[in-house]
């Protein structure tokens, strides 16, 4: 039987970007102990494509992970720090004095790259004010902004951002809108192990963050090439009617519960929901399921590559009667539990 040249090709490259999303995770692992989980969950956004927004206590290694996935994703890296003054149009252009003493105006952080942008990174994003973020929200959705009366486009963009837990003086709480528009939010904790939190206090490699990241090889994926290889695994990773059954009957009862007899103590399930995943977060939870399933080296999607995805993709869309937010993350839980126990796996 002849040889396919342009189907073996294809699938020869696919097998090298298999390879090359195993060597990031480990080098990201070697510098962030005990967070293999969280590793695996932004290399999944990374392939699908999606913003990631990470949350954590003071001091846990948010800023130093994503410092260095963003080095070895590669492309135009930029990073600005959310404080209460930050302005909107400070993310597109800054004004200062030149030489002459006359005033001028440069590109802000998003647009001095051009379209070779690949990673913007946002820290401490809660500090920032609503206007900030409404910008931010367009640039996440569409990959463009206008300015200087002309649109402008970022086909590799990729936003990180963080926020801690801890901190709630002059800070923000994202909007729905916003907080919809990332993939997946992610929570960093520290490692439980004594052995790695030893490790952590006395081995003095991990005392020095910057020379840390810097240990690690630089542009190991090609930022140009993500937008194709993600394409290839939505395209090549099938999804059976009956896997699309379950994670449609996944998002209704997360939506529904009550209507799928899910309970949980202490509450009334009825009016316990006000809102859940619309279209946006059902199809990001697909596009995860396939890139799981892609990076686990199947050919489609098994049940377990939606649980594995699911709580990062849908705990942040999921509204509460306020009733309940005063223990919303573990109601939440609860609720994902529940849902992952009733839902008939095919």
């Amino acid at each position: 039987m002849a040889v396919n040249t342009a189907e073996y090709q294809a699938e020869l490259s696919m097998s090298t970007w298999h390879n090359l999303i195993q060597q990031m995770e480990t080098k990201v692992n070697s510098v962030m102990l005990g967070q293999e989980e969280i590793v695996r969950l932004m290399m999944i956004a990374t392939l699908s494509r999606g913003h990631i927004l990470l949350e954590g206590d003071v001091g846990v290694g948010k800023t130093t992970l994503l410092k260095t996935v963003a080095e070895l994703i590669g492309g135009s890296f930029e990073r600005i720090e959310g404080t209460v003054d930050l302005m909107p149009h400070d993310l597109i252009y800054y004004t200062y004095i030149n030489k002459e003493g006359k005033p001028a105006v440069d590109a802000g952080p998003i647009l001095k790259h051009g379209n070779d942008l690949s990673i913007f990174f946002f820290n401490e994003i809660n500090r920032a004010r609503p206007q900030v973020h409404s910008l931010l929200l367009r640039i996440m959705a569409e990959r463009s902004v206008t300015a200087f009366n002309k649109t402008h486009h970022f086909p590799h963009l990729q936003v990180f951002a963080d926020r801690n837990s801890i901190e709630k003086d002059e800070t923000f709480e994202l909007p729905a809108a916003a907080r919809d528009r990332f993939m997946m939010e992610l929570k960093v904790k520290q490692p439980e192990s004594q052995a790695l939190l030893t490790q952590l206090m006395f081995n003095t490699i991990y005392h020095d963050a910057d020379r840390l990241i810097d240990s690690v090889s630089k542009d190991v994926l090609n930022f140009k090439d993500l937008n194709q290889v993600a394409a290839t695994i939505q395209s090549t990773i099938d999804a059976s009617p009956l896997i699309q059954d379950y994670a449609y009957h996944l998002c209704r009862a997360l939506r529904q519960p009550d209507s799928y007899g899910i309970t949980l103590s202490d509450v009334d399930m009825k009016s316990l929901i006000k809102g859940g995943m619309g279209p946006r977060g059902i199809s990001y939870l697909a596009k995860a399921a396939r890139v799981n399933a892609w990076i686990k080296g199947r050919t489609a999607i098994v049940p377990e590559d939606f649980h594995s995805v699911l709580s990062s993709c849908a705990k942040h869309r999921i509204f509460l009667n306020p009733a309940y937010d005063f223990n919303r993350d573990q109601i939440i839980d609860e609720l994902i539990h529940a849902v992952l126990n009733t839902i008939q796996a095919p």
